[in-house]
């Protein structure tokens, strides 16, 4: 599933080419995804200028001049594929998958496929976004400062879950996802094991900084292609090619002297997903 930094990565796509225009036609090829379309969807956007986008953990909201936000969650396999103005006279074929499709005033397509179909799209006020089911109950941004170790914390103290599970509790810091957890808990020496009481004080105050990091990293990568995910403009992320321990099973961690002292960085399931990470240097 894309996380945050591929999010990311697309609504900055999105809005690059986006911000400023006029939608001139809407059209969905489908009458749901995870769940159905809203009603009057089409018609909400169809002759509105987009004047920007916000993203809120792993969704993207467009923002129209009527006072209208869409929001979009890629799902599992969902992206966002722009094209350029088509030069011939005969319309190019509608790409495979493709479950909704915007057409810019300037001849720009955008569209939404999703093979898997776990994506969905929904319509709100602009004024109330906070307040939709799927965003009222969300934590902090990780990248915003009010997610600090103070913060963190204060989440953490007493709690007996695996700071993994902790941190890719959705109130607690809103966006975090597997890999970037995996990533930053081994920048920070921290074990995805660990109980999350244990963590607040002085371990949150050097893990925080190292969940940052991470992100804005692999932002600036573009994201990390793993299976579906491409950017807005067809290209790949490539922050998986910097991975510390994510998928990297029984290979040396980069801070070991190796065999005998070291054993290799370990995978393990926890909550049914896959935790990476180095068993001698995270505590």
């Amino acid at each position: 599933m894309p996380e945050l930094p591929e999010v990311e990565t697309v609504m900055r796509g999105l809005a690059a080419r986006m911000q400023g225009q006029v939608i001139s036609h809407a059209a969905l090829h489908r009458a749901d995804l995870r769940w159905p379309f809203p009603t009057g969807l089409t018609q909400a956007m169809t002759g509105a200028r987009v004047i920007g986008f916000r993203r809120r953990a792993k969704y993207m909201l467009m923002r129209l001049d009527t006072g209208r936000s869409v929001m979009i969650h890629l799902g599992m396999s969902g992206r966002m594929l722009i094209m350029p103005p088509s030069e011939d006279r005969e319309p190019a074929a509608r790409p495979q998958h493709e479950h909704m499709s915007l057409l810019l005033q300037n001849g720009w397509r955008i569209g939404f496929i999703d093979p898997r179909r776990f994506g969905s799209v929904d319509l709100m006020e602009t004024a109330e976004e906070d307040q939709h089911r799927l965003l009222a109950a969300l934590g902090p941004e990780p990248l915003d400062d009010s997610f600090d170790a103070a913060h963190l914390s204060a989440r953490l103290a007493g709690r007996a879950t695996p700071i993994k599970a902790a941190l890719l509790d959705q109130t607690n810091v809103a966006g975090l996802g597997n890999i970037y957890v995996c990533e930053a808990l081994f920048r920070a020496k921290i074990s995805p094991l660990r109980l999350a009481g244990d963590v607040a004080g002085r371990r949150a105050q050097r893990l925080v900084p190292h969940i940052k990091a991470t992100l804005l990293e692999a932002i600036a990568a573009g994201g990390s292609s793993l299976r579906d995910y491409v950017q807005t403009d067809g290209a790949l992320g490539y922050f998986q090619h910097g991975f510390k321990v994510y998928g990297r099973e029984g290979t040396l961690c980069e801070r070991c002297p190796g065999p005998p002292a070291c054993p290799g960085i370990a995978r393990i399931v926890q909550s049914g997903r896959s935790s990476f990470y180095c068993p001698r240097t995270q505590r």
